[in-house]
C-alpha cells in the first residue's frame, strides 16, 4: 500500500505541475486530468480513502475548465464513493455537486439515482427530514422518467417516514396513490393489498376506526379483490379490536397475521387514542 501512495503522490505532484506551468488552455487541464485520475486510482487501491475523494474533486475541476460536465459529474460520484467510507457528509456534498451537473446536461435519470443515493446516506445517518426531502426529489425524477418502480420505491420510503414522524395523512396519500397506479400495471399490482394495508394502519395508527371504516369501503371500490385478502381481514378485525377496545383481540390478531405474513420492517408510534387502556403506545409493524 506504501507504494501505491508513493505513486498516487507522484501523480498528483505531476498534475499540479501541469496546472501551475505554461502551456495550451485546454492541453495543460487533460494533461492533469490523466494524472488526477491515475492519482485517485493509487489512492483507492491504497484505501487512503479521503486523498483519494479530494483528487476525484481536483480531477473534477478539471473537467470543469474543459466544459466538459458529464465527465466533472462522475468524479463527483466517484468522490463521493470514496468519501463514504470516511465521512458522510463529504460524501453527500460531492453527491449534490454531481446531481446540479447531470440535471444541467438533461442526464435526469443519472440525477434520480444520486438523490437516492443522497436519501439513503442521509438515512444512515437517522436524519428523516432530510432522507424525506431527496426521497421525494428522486421520486419525482424517477417518475418524469417513466422509471415506475424505482419511482414508488422511493415514494414508499417517504411514506413510512412520514408515519415514523406521525404525518399520517401524508403517509396514507401516498400509500393510496402508489395503489391506484400499480392496479394498471401487471407487474405492479401485486403488491397493491400491501400498499393499502399500509394506508389503513396508518388510518389506525390515529385512532379513528370510522375513517378506516371508510378506508375499508374506499379500497374495496378502488380493488374489488381486496376484500377476500388477509390484508383487508386485517384491517376489519383490528378496527373492530380497537372500537371494543379489546387489547387481547388486538394482539391475537396481529399475531396470527404475523405467523403468516411477517410484518416486522418498521415501527412506528401509536396515539394513546388507539387504546385508551393502554398507558403510553404500542407498535404496529408495516408490511412490506
Amino acid at each position: 500500500m506504501g507504494d501505491q501512495v508513493a505513486r498516487a503522490d507522484e501523480f498528483e505532484k505531476k498534475a499540479e505541475k501541469k496546472l501551475s506551468g505554461w502551456g495550451i488552455f485546454g492541453s495543460k487541464f487533460e494533461d492533469a486530468a490523466d494524472l488526477f485520475d491515475k492519482a485517485a486510482n493509487s489512492y483507492k487501491l491504497a484505501k487512503s480513502w479521503d486523498k483519494a475523494g479530494a483528487t476525484y474533486v481536483k480531477l473534477a475541476n478539471c473537467h470543469l475548465k474543459l466544459d466538459s460536465k458529464h465527465e466533472a459529474a462522475q468524479a463527483y460520484v466517484d468522490a463521493a464513493h470514496c468519501y463514504k467510507k470516511t465521512s458522510t457528509s463529504e460524501a453527500i456534498s460531492c453527491l449534490v455537486q454531481a446531481v446540479e451537473m447531470f440535471c444541467d446536461i438533461g442526464r435526469i435519470s443519472m440525477a434520480a439515482r444520486y438523490n437516492k443515493e443522497i436519501a439513503e446516506l442521509y438515512e444512515s445517518e437517522a436524519n428523516i427530514e432530510k432522507s424525506i426531502e431527496f426521497y421525494e426529489k428522486a421520486a419525482d425524477f424517477f417518475q418524469g422518467e417513466e422509471v415506475t418502480t424505482s419511482a414508488n420505491q422511493c415514494k414508499q420510503k417517504v411514506a413510512q417516514f412520514a408515519a415514523q414522524l406521525e404525518q399520517y395523512p401524508k403517509a396514507i396519500e401516498i400509500y393510496e396513490e402508489i395503489a391506484r397506479h400499480s392496479l394498471s400495471n401487471n407487474l405492479l399490482k401485486y403488491g397493491v393489498k400491501g400498499h393499502l394495508l399500509n394506508a389503513g394502519i396508518c388510518h389506525l395508527c390515529k385512532g379513528d376506526v370510522v375513517a378506516i371504516t371508510n378506508a375499508l369501503e374506499k379500497y374495496q371500490d378502488l380493488d374489488p379483490t381486496f376484500s377476500g385478502t388477509r390484508e383487508y381481514r386485517l384491517l376489519a378485525d383490528l378496527a373492530s379490536a380497537i372500537d371494543e377496545e379489546d387489547i387481547t383481540k388486538f394482539t391475537d390478531v396481529v399475531k396470527e397475521f404475523d405467523s403468516m405474513t411477517q410484518l416486522v420492517n418498521f415501527s412506528v408510534t401509536v396515539s394513546s387514542n388507539v387504546y385508551p387502556l393502554v398507558s403510553s403506545f404500542c407498535s404496529i409493524f408495516f408490511y412490506h
